[in-house]
């Protein structure tokens, strides 16, 4: 099911709905909740116009795509809330990175914090908030990784800023790794244009929600809902399997 929407090429996927949740699966270039500014278009905007008021229940950032959830009600945004503030809900992203991280499957424990020199960015400090993201190496190649990331707190960009501390940022991460896009030419030899500008094969983070397990607010049932990894991602993926070994 999506819902149609002219001015963005791609639809955001509902991916479960019932009369309590809306699970769906977020395109890059939309933001979960309206930014002040009005520059971009918001699930929560885009689905209320179907479905009446939707609350918040946590969020991801507007270049990452994936798994996104909404309550229908009051009662069950208050039970997510709950799950969600004391750690029931596991969230696992596929990460793209540069290199090849130190482990095949290791815990980051780093603290963050916003960084007062660059507001809106975090940083790692011994001052900050308790952090931990669980990392399972899933692919590698000659100069990159796929990483599957749990995280175990929510702290805002805490994969991207733990990733980086290790050494190992995002592919592409426009504000810690200082790459705004990723280019075939970058791996494959004597890559020729035909005279043209070449196009990024991605230009925005390399970050995906793939899934999200919690407890239905009402029925209790366990509930493990997947986001398709999208498609720039997937054909990323298969240029470095092919090019990058």
């Amino acid at each position: 099911m999506a819902i149609v929407h002219l001015s963005m090429k791609i639809l955001p996927e509902v991916l479960f709905e019932d009369d309590d949740l809306l699970l769906v699966n977020k395109p890059s270039g939309y933001t979960v909740i309206p930014d002040r500014f009005g520059k971009y278009t918001s699930l929560q905007e885009l689905f209320q116009k179907q479905y009446g008021k939707l609350f918040i229940v946590h969020r991801i950032d507007r270049e990452t795509t994936g798994v996104v959830c909404f309550a229908k009600n009051a009662a069950a945004h208050k039970h997510l809330s709950l799950q969600f503030q004391n750690h029931e809900v596991r969230k696992f992203y596929q990460v793209i990175v540069k290199g090849k991280l130190p482990f095949q499957e290791g815990v980051i424990e780093s603290p963050v914090m916003e960084n007062p020199a660059k507001p809106g960015t975090m940083m790692i400090s011994k001052r900050g908030k308790e952090a931990i993201t669980l990392c399972q190496v899933v692919e590698e190649f000659k100069h990159a990784s796929l990483v599957m990331a749990e995280i175990k707190t929510g702290k805002t960009h805490q994969i991207r800023v733990h990733l980086t501390a290790l050494g190992n940022p995002l592919l592409v991460d426009e504000v810690y790794a200082k790459s705004s896009a990723f280019y075939f030419s970058s791996i494959k030899r004597n890559y020729k244009t035909s005279g043209e500008e070449e196009r990024p094969t991605v230009s925005r983070l390399t970050l995906h929600a793939y899934q999200i397990i919690l407890h239905h607010p009402v029925s209790g049932q366990l509930l493990e809902i997947i986001a398709p990894l999208p498609k720039d991602l997937e054909t990323l993926l298969k240029l470095l399997r092919k090019y990058d070994k």
